[in-house]
């Protein structure tokens, strides 16, 4: 483990989505998810602002692979400076999913809660240093490109 901080997510840039409106035979779950991402493009708008989704975080408090370790789910919007080269700050939820630390109490994972939203915070500024998010940015100006070049039809189910 060459990290002291596991952390995963996938990036939905709210700035590329075109529709608000929910499939009707969406799953439950995925209809949920879509609430909450309108939610999210209410709440901060759709320019400079990614939703964070499927991600998580570990610690590992041991060197013990079985013992001493911390699983938490995060969802939720990270907004970043006029540029996207800087996070400001995350709106995020973090619940504890999963622990193999007998000795965990309430106030720890509260702590942990708070130091989860600036892992993610730092994690997600490394995410636009190593040009993941402009490589997103690139692929959503050729489909906007192609749109425009389109009269604004892409084709079906696209």
């Amino acid at each position: 483990m060459d990290r002291w901080v596991e952390i995963s997510f996938d990036c939905l840039p709210l700035r590329s989505v075109g529709r608000l409106d929910i499939p009707i035979d969406a799953s439950p779950k995925y209809q949920q998810r879509c609430e909450r991402i309108k939610d999210a493009m209410e709440r901060h708008g759709s320019y400079n602002s990614y939703y964070l989704y499927n991600s998580k975080v570990i610690y590992h408090l041991t060197n013990a692979p079985t013992h001493g370790m911390l699983e938490f789910s995060v969802e939720g919007t990270v907004l970043t400076d006029s540029a996207d080269e800087a996070t400001k700050s995350a709106d995020l939820t973090i619940e504890l999913k999963g622990e193999t630390c007998d000795w965990l109490s309430q106030p720890v994972v509260d702590w942990f809660v708070q130091t989860v939203r600036e892992a993610v915070k730092v994690e997600f500024d490394r995410y636009i240093k190593a040009g993941d998010l402009e490589k997103t940015r690139q692929r959503i100006k050729e489909i906007e490109e192609a749109s425009n070049e389109a009269d604004g039809f892409m084709g079906m189910y696209l």
